[in-house]
């Protein structure tokens, strides 16, 4: 890459399902070295793998990169002038290159049956040997390529790795060395004519003038193969693109992260009710820091304005729910009320508490409800179980709550009930007034003993949003009947 050159990114993932925490976290580093650069974000799908990647996961992966507010300058639906951005759309491109490679004599055509390279791993792990591929159809002659074909067997298309050693400078890890003979010659093309990864990936790099490289450390392996194909293209080694390598993302354990280890998908996190904001910032976190003292909190806009890769850790990251869960709740303080309450309607749908669209009696309630509960909230869909009660008049107590509701409860009950009843207004300042008239000097009960039957009898459980804010916005009616439904029971 020229020094001159326009710096252009691409993350390129294959969804065989929900993009997890690696993919984006290498997209989040993408779009920002884009934006800190003024270079360009590409957007492109590796989907020659058709039997894994379906259009419903594609759709899903463009939806949750508009979800994070990762936009692009070129890919699905936006375009670009190296279009199409998905490589099944591309296989004619792929095809001209194997041919190209093989009559440069970069590549040629291996004939080996799946049974005999299933034989041969056989013998070479008998041997104590890697089961690499051993080069037997390297240097056929016409007549053994032409025996081979009589057969009818069907061809892949290899290439030729040259002898020697591959080293390059990655930004992240620095120099790296690969021997080249522990890289055997890999296949470009399947028989039946599609591309492998190695030669998609690199024939787009070069068409789309990628000139930065930025991925997992699992690919670091792939590296030697694409330089390799690089240079069989014409690429000098000034021409390459830079790589840079992300560390492995780790599990509490040490391991790398997967399913075991809890949510690890952008769905499953959005469906648990964490901010786009908030999956951005800690992600960012992964490997990299805003270099601002201890500042842990940014947002997009400031990441992209100080994110470099040399400043990108080359140790392993360390995924941390706890983190996650104090970067989401110290985001959702952050919001404005009016935008929380949208965030949370479609959780509330989900639970079939609130209309779609919500009507305006439910848009009151949420409204009113949101700020009682933003101080305490960690995740979004803990809505449900905060501000349920407002929405519906089935109040289920909970079993721990239950026992709150003892001898002594039905009267508390029945004072707080004839104070309220005596009520002109049912504003939050006259209903504090009136309960602790009538519980706290009436009847001598501390405030926990006072209210804790009354919380109980309106929201069925033991902790609540504050209880007088809560009994004004569900009304007087509502809120008497919940007493007098509770005060029969208990009685």
């Amino acid at each position: 890459m020229t020094e001159q050159s326009k710096v252009r990114v691409r993350f390129a993932p294959s969804p065989s399902g929900d993009l997890h925490v690696g993919n984006i976290r290498t997209a989040l580093y993408d779009w920002a070295y884009a934006r800190h650069t003024g270079g360009t974000f590409v957007f492109r799908i590796e989907d020659t793998d058709q039997a894994r990647v379906t259009d419903e996961y594609i759709a899903a992966a463009v939806e949750s990169m508009r979800w994070l507010g990762l936009d692009w300058d070129e890919g699905p639906d936006v375009g670009g002038p190296y279009a199409p951005y998905r490589q099944s759309q591309r296989l004619p491109l792929y095809q001209e290159w194997a041919q190209r490679f093989l009559d440069s004599g970069h590549a040629y055509r291996c004939y080996e049956s799946p049974a005999e390279a299933e034989a041969r791993v056989a013998r070479q792990k008998a041997a104590k040997q890697r089961p690499d591929y051993d080069g037997h159809s390297r240097n056929l002659t016409a007549d053994q390529r032409a025996a081979y074909e009589a057969e009818g067997r069907k061809p892949v298309v290899r290439f030729r790795m040259p002898e020697g050693t591959t080293t390059f400078t990655d930004l992240i890890r620095g120099e790296v060395s690969f021997e080249n003979h522990l890289v055997p010659d890999f296949v470009l093309m399947r028989a039946d004519g599609s591309p492998l990864y190695t030669l998609a990936v690199a024939v787009d790099d070069v068409l789309m003038k990628i000139t930065h490289v930025v991925r997992g450390e699992d690919l670091l392996s792939s590296t030697p193969r694409q330089l390799a194909v690089y240079r069989a293209m014409g690429l000098s080694d000034a021409e390459f693109p830079v790589f840079a390598h992300l560390p492995f993302v780790m599990g509490q354990d040490n391991s790398k992260l997967s399913k075991r280890h809890g949510a690890v998908t952008v769905g499953q996190f959005r469906t648990d009710g964490y901010l786009p904001e908030a999956m951005c910032n800690y992600l960012a976190l992964l490997g990299w820091s805003l270099g601002d003292g201890d500042r842990e909190e940014f947002d997009l806009a400031e990441m992209a304005r100080e994110f470099t890769l040399e400043r990108v850790n080359r140790s392993p990251a360390r995924f941390d729910p706890k983190k996650l869960d104090s970067i989401n709740s110290a985001w959702i303080r952050r919001l404005a009320p009016d935008d929380l309450a949208g965030r949370l309607v479609p959780f509330l749908q989900q639970a079939g508490l609130v209309a779609d669209p919500p009507t305006e009696e439910q848009a009151r309630l949420l409204t009113g409800g949101a700020p009682l509960v933003q101080g305490r909230m960690v995740r979004l869909a803990e809505v449900v179980g905060m501000l349920g009660f407002l929405f519906t008049d089935e109040i289920v107590i909970e079993p721990d709550a239950a026992a709150i509701l003892d001898e002594g409860a039905r009267a508390v009950l029945d004072a707080a009930l004839k104070a309220l009843e005596q009520l002109d207004g049912f504003a939050t300042a006259d209903i504090e007034a009136a309960l602790r008239a009538a519980l706290i000097d009436g009847l001598g009960l501390k405030p926990k003993n006072a209210f804790g039957a009354l919380r109980v009898a309106l929201t069925g459980r033991r902790v609540s949003p504050p209880l007088f804010e809560s009994m004004e916005l569900l009304g007087r009616e509502r809120s008497l009947e919940r007493l007098r439904s509770c005060a029969a029971r208990v009685g």
